[in-house]
This record gives structure tokens, C-alpha cells and sequence, in this order.
């Protein structure tokens, strides 16, 4: 059993290792690999808080199920038959009741649908808020085969329940990669459908339906239709982003992207302010890859200030070392670690985050740092880390996800950083993305820029989220579905234009409202003939 850094796990190592890993890995994965002395100190430090609360809260015995969880890998683990208890998605919020049931076959699923109402599908349970929960629970985890790859044309045929990071391990030893894959690869197929999923290329790729051939889904009456953005294109728009209203999604086949290498070559730029920033990005159009990091709580003539990343796929040329040229399109294991325990609150506050993000920006020494990095570590760069969400707390985290249009933008992110600045409420982590244009019914993304903020759950913050919104809404954005847990019912339909053509689609195809989640029913999709289990 292997830590983080290679080294046997004893009680102690993997507490103290692993208490400042979520820091280490955001500083020196999600950004650039340079000298380790910053992320170590701020992980020690953290590490010795956390190891003094350990220490104090949980006897001997209680330590044993978190140090057992080192021994398994949460990404491959099969869900039981039926499984009964407190759930929830990766935020940790909100936490329900709830019995989740598996299939390994389309009669079971046929029959399970037969006796279940009030039922969602859910994947790997990845979405950050309520959108995959409800009273019944239909997990497509034990339903994962390939059934067919074609590695002369580049397509690719699985059962909804295949994760990305599976798909990949088949994919790119024979020189194929996703053409769209979000910021981790622990999703299922079937759930990166579901949410239309989009990532650092969304300006240039689009989003996952894009590249989706054709999709097969069974629906509330157990019959499976065949559908595609020329067969049955109501209802592939209608499930693409669906959130999983329209029935569960049995396979899909999708066209993959070539690549010769399995690295990406990056620039990683600075911008010392939001005016920098935007002009960096406008710069940066023609990469296929362009992410940000963005220090939310400076004010002044620093607001905004951070560093872009973009990346493209690495050719072989771009490979040093014999090693790498030799076998360009394979890659060593890393060692994984995990957060044993939920932090408590007082690690992340005003001084720590305001210190985090000091060092971080004080880490890009040099305005441009060129480099070639493995596609693991520019596109997954927390999926090292198991159970890195429990930084957050028992009260877990959401993260509010906004997209505005492209002309507003500067505007717009600068009257939102300043509303936070002026609350007692910090987000942990911040991320600016440029977009393009979204096909869909439930289309997030515009031509413009979107800002994610990694809030965890503190007294107040549903208030300022509740202000965000009316600043969103006032320059004409809209609030990311996968990532939300809160929004209102008018904020949705006031942002989201097509929602009418939606319902109208919806009411054909999810009779009765057998599918339906807590996030449905709270914005207005599927409570009006049934009344709301929330």
C-alpha cells in the first residue's frame, strides 16, 4: 500500500501525508510542476493542524475505516444490488434518504422501471449538487461493457456505466483521445451525456454531444429507441443536458480524436489582473486548451490577477528523452493517495485561503513557463487524489458556476469579485473558462466567459449566492445545472430561453414524471403534475 510519495503507509503517514494533499496537488498539478518548497510548506501545515484535530476526534478504532479506504480505488468499486441510506454527490450537499438499485442487463433495468417512480439515473455520482438525487436511485456503475472500437476510423461503442478514465486506458495506447473531457475522468459515459459535458476546449470542440455518433435509451416504458442528431433528434437534444429526464441511457458510440503522444505541451502565462486576463484569453482563442486560475480576494488594481494555461496535444517531436519517444502513448502509474477524514471548518478561512493563494500566484516566478506534461496532469489533476472533496467539511462544498456573455464579461466578473470581496464568504478555488456556442435545449454555454467558484458550506452563503444570482441574471448569464445546488425556479427560467421547448419535449417522452430529482423539481422540470418530495 503506497502513499502519495511512494513510501509505505503507516497509521500516521498516510494522516499526515494526505491532510495537505488536496493543497499540494491544486499547487503543483492543477497549475505548473516547478519546485515543491510552497505546496510543502502549506500541506505540512495544514497537514499538523489536521493530524492535532485527528488525533483528538477519532479513537484507534475509529481511525480504521478511513485508513481502510487506502486500500481500495473509489473509481472501480461495483454497487451492490440495492442499497439503502444517506446519499449525496460530490458536493456532500445536500445529503438524502434514498435506495439505489443496479442492472446488469436491459430486462433488469426494463423490470426495475416497472415497479419504480420518483427515479433518477445516476452514474459515478460526480455532478456537484442534487441533480442526480431523489428517493430512487437507478446506478448504471455495474453496466459497463465495451462493445466495439474501431481503431482505424476512431469510434467507439460502450453500455452507459464505462467511465472516461476506462474509456481512455482503451483508447489512447492505440492513439485516441476524447475530443471533449471535463476536469475529471471519473464520470460515466452515460452521466457526461446527461450534463453535456464541456471542458478547456469548449471554445474550439464544443461539448460531449458534438462527438456523440448515436445513443440508445430505454424509456419510461421499457422500450429502447435509437437516437442521433439526424434520427430522433428530439429527443438526443432533449436527453443531451437532460440531466437524465428522459430515461436511462443504455450505450452511445462517439467519434474520438487522434493524437500521437499521450502529453500535452503548455504555456502557462500570468496575468496581473481580470483586464490582463481577458486579453490573455482573447490571445489565446487559437489553442485547442485554455484554462484559468483566478485570485477571487484581491482588490484594487490585483483584482482578478492569475495565470492562464493552454495546452495542445504534444507531437512526437515535442517528447525529450528516449524513454518518452520510445513509448509515446504510454505512462507510468503515479502512486494515489486519499483524504482519510472530512476537515474541520477552521481549516479554510479568510487567512489560509488569502495565504494559499498569495503563494500560488507568487509561484509563477516568470510571466510565461513553457513545458510537457502528461494528460493526466493538465486535464485530471485532483482525479490523483481520492476523496478530495473532503477538504470542504462535513457540510460539504457547491460550486457556483456562471457563464456570461463575451461583451459583458469584464464588467459583469469584476461587479461579482466585488461582491464577494465585500462579504465574509471566500471560494477556496476559482477557474475562468472562455466559451463558444451550445447546442441543446438546456444549452450553458454562450459565447462568453465562465467563472466556477468552489464555495464550501458556511452559515450565509445561500444569501450571497442568492445576490450572485441577481448580478448574473442582470448581464444576461445563467447558472451552470450539474453544478448547482440551490438555484431558484425563476432564475432558471428566466436564464435558460428554450426551457418551454424543453417541457414540451419532456411531457412526450417522461410519462407521469417517473424521472425526476431534487434539482428537477426545484426548478420547475417535473413538479407540476406531482407534488414535490423535497
Amino acid at each position: 500500500m503506497l502513499c502519495m510519495q511512494g513510501k509505505p503507509c503507516t497509521p500516521d503517514f498516510p494522516i499526515t501525508t494526505c491532510a495537505g494533499l488536496p493543497f499540494v496537488a491544486l499547487l503543483n498539478n492543477i497549475m505548473i510542476k516547478q519546485s515543491s518548497l510552497i505546496p510543502t510548506i502549506i500541506g505540512g501545515l495544514l497537514g499538523v493542524t489536521a493530524i492535532a484535530w485527528w488525533r483528538a476526534r477519532f479513537s484507534e478504532a475509529d481511525k480504521a475505516p478511513y485508513l481502510d479506504e487506502l486500500k481500495t480505488d473509489e473509481s472501480v468499486q461495483p454497487a451492490p444490488p440495492c442499497l439503502n441510506g444517506q446519499i449525496s454527490s460530490w458536493g456532500n450537499y445536500p445529503k438524502i434518504s434514498a435506495q439505489e438499485y443496479t442492472f446488469k442487463s436491459v430486462d433488469e433495468l426494463r423490470q426495475l422501471l416497472k415497479k419504480l417512480s420518483n427515479v433518477i439515473p445516476r452514474g459515478n455520482g460526480r455532478s456537484y449538487g442534487d441533480s442526480a438525487l431523489a428517493p430512487h436511485l437507478i446506478s448504471t456503475l455495474n453496466y459497463k461493457k465495451f462493445l466495439s472500437f474501431d481503431a482505424e476510423a476512431g469510434t467507439i461503442c460502450c453500455q452507459s456505466g464505462v467511465l472516461l478514465s476506462e474509456l481512455l486506458d482503451v483508447t489512447v495506447p492505440k492513439g485516441w483521445f476524447l475530443p471533449v473531457t471535463p476536469g475529471t475522468k471519473l464520470i460515466t459515459v452515460g452521466g457526461a451525456i446527461g450534463s453535456d459535458v464541456h471542458g478547456k476546449s469548449q471554445h474550439k470542440a464544443g461539448n460531449f454531444s458534438d462527438h456523440l455518433i448515436s445513443m440508445d435509451i430505454m424509456l419510461t416504458d421499457g422500450s429502447i429507441v435509437t437516437c442521433s442528431a439526424t434520427e430522433n433528434e428530439s429527443l438526443f437534444w432533449t436527453t443531451c443536458g437532460g440531466m437524465g429526464l428522459t430515461g436511462v441511457i443504455v450505450q452511445a458510440t462517439m467519434r474520438l480524436l487522434p493524437i500521437e503522444t499521450a502529453y500535452i505541451t503548455q504555456e502557462t502565462v500570468r496575468a496581473d489582473n481580470l483586464d490582463q486576463m481577458m486579453d490573455l484569453f482573447e490571445d489565446s482563442e487559437s489553442w485547442t486548451y485554455s484554462v484559468a486560475w483566478m485570485d477571487c480576494l484581491k482588490r484594487g488594481k490585483n483584482m482578478g490577477r492569475g495565470f492562464i494555461m493552454r495546452g495542445e496535444h504534444a507531437r512526437l517531436e515535442d517528447l525529450a528523452g528516449d524513454a518518452r519517444r520510445k513509448h509515446p502513448l504510454e505512462l507510468k502509474p503515479k502512486p494515489k493517495a486519499i483524504v482519510p477524514f472530512n476537515f474541520p471548518e477552521f481549516v479554510l478561512n479568510s487567512c489560509t485561503m488569502n495565504v494559499f493563494n498569495e503563494l500560488l500566484y507568487r509561484k509563477q516566478f516568470k510571466r510565461v513557463i513553457k513545458s510537457v506534461i502528461d494528460y493526466n496532469v493538465f486535464f485530471y489533476p485532483l482525479d490523483v487524489i481520492y476523496k478530495w472533496n473532503r477538504i470542504y467539511g462535513q457540510r460539504g462544498f457547491t460550486q457556483y458556476q456562471f457563464i456570461l456573455p463575451k461583451d459583458k464579461s469584464r464588467e459583469g466578473i469584476t461587479a461579482i469579485l466585488n461582491k464577494i470581496a465585500d462579504s465574509n464568504i471566500r471560494p477556496f478555488l476559482s477557474v475562468l473558462k472562455l466559451y463558444g456556442k451550445q447546442n441543446g435545449y438546456l444549452p450553458f454555454g454562450i459565447e462568453g466567459y465562465s467563472l466556477a467558484l468552489d464555495f464550501p458550506i458556511r452559515d450565509g452563503l445561500f444569501v450571497l449566492l442568492d445576490e450572485l444570482d441577481e448580478i448574473v441574471l442582470g448581464y444576461g448569464g445563467r447558472i451552470y445545472l450539474t453544478k448547482d445546488a440551490r438555484m431558484t425556479e425563476r432564475m432558471f427560467k428566466q436564464t435558460y430561453p428554450q426551457v418551454e421547448t424543453f417541457l414540451e419535449n419532456l411531457e412526450k417522452i417522461n410519462y407521469e414524471n417517473k424521472f425526476r430529482s431534487l434539482q428537477s423539481d426545484r426548478i420547475g422540470l417535473t413538479r407540476s403534475k406531482i407534488q414535490s418530495f423535497r
